[in-house]
C-alpha cells in the first residue's frame, strides 16, 4: 500500500473521528430519552403530551410544552419532573433524581475518557498516541479533581448539570408538610377507588418513633420559627427568593448553598459539616437529600448513601488509575488493547440502555412501605407502553440516543477501516 494511499486514509479515519468528538459534545447536552405518563386525570387539552420527562446523561428534565391555546393561558410551564415524583411517591416510588447519581455527576469526564480513547484508536502512531492520550488524560485529571474534590469545585461542573440538582430538590411543599396540586389530589382520589391500600399515617408515625426520627416537617416546626437564632430557611422560601434573580450557573449554586445549610442548621452541631461546594460534597449530600424528599427512612437511607458514596469514590479512583492503563496497554501492549480503544466508545448506545433498565428496575423493586398505597414490585417499561395502575406509560429514545446510535455506528466504520488499513500493510509487507 502506497504512503499516498495510507495517508488519505488516515486523513478519512481522523476527519470521521472528528466528527464522532463533535457528536460526544452534543451527545451531552442532548435528551437520550423521554417517558410520559397519561391517564384520565391529566386532559390531553391540558397535558398533550401526558406527564412527561426527559433523561439526559446529566439529569432528568422537563419534557412538558408549554400550552398555547385560547381557552388556556400558561404563563409558567409545568414543572412534569415534580409532577413525576409527586406521582411516583405514592406508590412508594423514589424520586426521578435518586436515580445514577453518581453516573450524572461524571458524565462529562466518562464522555472526555470515551473521546480519548477515541482519539488514541485514531492515532496510528504508538508513541504519539501514548503521548496524546495521556496529555489529554491529565488534563481530565485535573478538571475532575477541581469539580470534585477542590473547594467550590461545582462551578467547573456544567450548568446543566446544575439545573437538574436544582430540579430535583422539588418545589418545597413536601418539605414544609403542604398539601400537593390540585391534581395531585385528584390522583389520591382515583387511587382509593381503584382499591389500592392505602397506608395508615399512624404506622408511619410508629415506625419513625421507632428509630427516633422526626419527619421533615417536624423539624422545620420544631426548629421553625420560635427564636430568632433557630430559623432555618425552608426550600420553599429559598427558591421563591431564587426566582427573583433569575436563572444561570450562579443562582443555581446558591439555591444548592443554601438548602445545604439550611439543611445543617438542623442537625445536632457535631453533625453538621462546612460547606466545601465540592462536587462529590454536593453529589452525596444531594442523594441523600433525595432519598428523604418523600420518605425519611434512615434505615433504608443510611445504606443507599453508603454505597453510593464508595460507587462515587471507587468511580473517581478507576477515572485516575484505569486510563493510563489502558492507553499504555492500547499504544504498546498486545493487539487486543488497542481494538479496545476504538470498540469501548462504540458501545456507548449499548451501556446506556443497560444503564437505564438497570435503574428502571432498582426503581420498580426498592419501593418504600411508607408510601400512600401499596403496589407490588414490577420492572417499568424500558421500551414501548406499558400500564401501571390506571396509568398508561410511554417510553421511548429521544433525538439524544439516535445521536448515539449515529457515533456508534462512525466508530465501527473507522474500526473497520483501520482493519482493512492493517490487513493491506501487511499484505504489501509480504509480497
Amino acid at each position: 500500500m502506497s504512503a499516498q494511499a495510507t495517508g488519505k486514509k488516515n486523513a478519512l479515519i481522523a476527519a470521521l473521528g472528528g466528527i464522532a468528538i463533535i457528536l460526544l459534545v452534543v451527545i451531552y447536552y442532548s435528551p437520550i430519552w423521554w417517558v410520559s405518563l397519561t391517564a384520565p386525570q391529566y386532559p390531553k387539552e391540558a397535558f398533550p403530551e401526558g406527564i412527561r420527562i426527559h433523561f439526559h446523561m446529566n439529569g432528568v428534565f422537563n419534557g412538558c410544552p408549554r400550552v398555547e391555546k385560547a381557552e388556556i393561558e400558561e404563563e409558567i410551564v409545568l414543572d412534569c419532573v415534580h409532577e413525576m415524583d409527586a406521582i411516583n411517591h405514592f406508590v412508594g416510588m423514589y424520586p426521578t433524581g435518586a436515580g445514577g447519581p453518581v453516573e450524572k455527576a461524571f458524565s462529562p469526564f466518562l464522555l472526555m475518557f470515551l473521546g480519548l480513547l477515541l482519539i488514541g484508536f485514531i492515532i496510528p502512531n504508538p508513541k504519539m498516541r501514548f503521548a496524546v492520550t495521556m496529555a489529554g488524560w491529565l488534563v481530565m485529571v485535573g478538571w475532575m479533581y477541581m469539580a470534585m474534590i477542590g473547594k467550590d469545585g461545582i462551578y467547573y461542573l456544567p450548568e446543566s448539570y446544575l439545573k437538574s440538582l436544582v430540579t430535583a430538590l422539588g418545589e418545597g411543599e413536601e418539605e414544609a408538610g403542604e398539601p400537593l396540586s390540585p391534581v395531585i389530589a385528584k390522583l389520591e382520589e382515583e387511587l382509593k377507588k381503584s382499591g389500592s391500600k392505602m397506608v395508615e399515617t399512624e404506622e408511619v408515625k410508629k415506625r419513625l418513633e421507632e428509630v427516633g426520627e422526626k419527619s421533615l416537617a417536624q423539624t422545620l416546626e420544631q426548629l421553625g420559627r420560635g427564636g430568632e437564632d433557630m430559623q432555618v430557611k425552608s426550600l420553599k422560601e429559598i427558591l421563591a427568593e431564587a426566582k427573583q434573580k433569575g436563572e444561570g450557573k450562579e443562582t443555581y449554586i446558591a439555591i444548592l448553598k443554601e438548602t445545604f445549610l439550611a439543611d445543617q442548621a438542623r442537625l445536632k452541631p457535631e453533625e453538621r459539616q462546612e460547606w466545601t461546594g465540592s462536587g462529590m460534597q454536593v453529589l452525596l449530600w444531594h442523594y441523600k437529600k433525595t432519598l428523604e424528599r418523600w420518605f425519611n427512612e434512615p434505615w433504608r437511607n443510611k445504606p443507599l448513601v453508603e454505597t453510593m458514596t464508595k460507587a462515587a469514590w471507587g468511580l473517581f479512583w478507576a477515572l485516575i488509575i484505569v486510563p493510563p492503563i489502558l492507553f499504555f496497554l492500547g499504544s504498546f501492549g498486545p493487539s487486543i488493547f488497542y481494538w479496545l480503544m476504538g470498540i469501548i466508545p462504540a458501545l456507548l448506545p449499548v451501556a446506556f440502555v443497560v444503564e437505564y433498565a438497570a435503574w428502571l428496575y432498582w426503581f420498580g423493586h426498592n419501593m418504600s412501605e411508607m408510601g400512600a398505597f401499596t403496589l407490588k414490585p414490577f420492572m417499568p417499561t424500558v421500551f414501548g407502553q406499558g400500564k401501571v395502575a390506571q396509568f398508561t406509560t410511554h417510553s421511548y429514545p429521544h433525538y439524544g440516543f439516535f445521536l448515539m446510535v449515529v457515533f456508534s455506528l462512525i466508530v465501527l466504520f473507522i474500526i473497520l477501516l483501520r482493519r482493512k488499513q492493517l490487513r493491506e500493510q501487511a499484505q504489501a509487507a509480504t509480497a
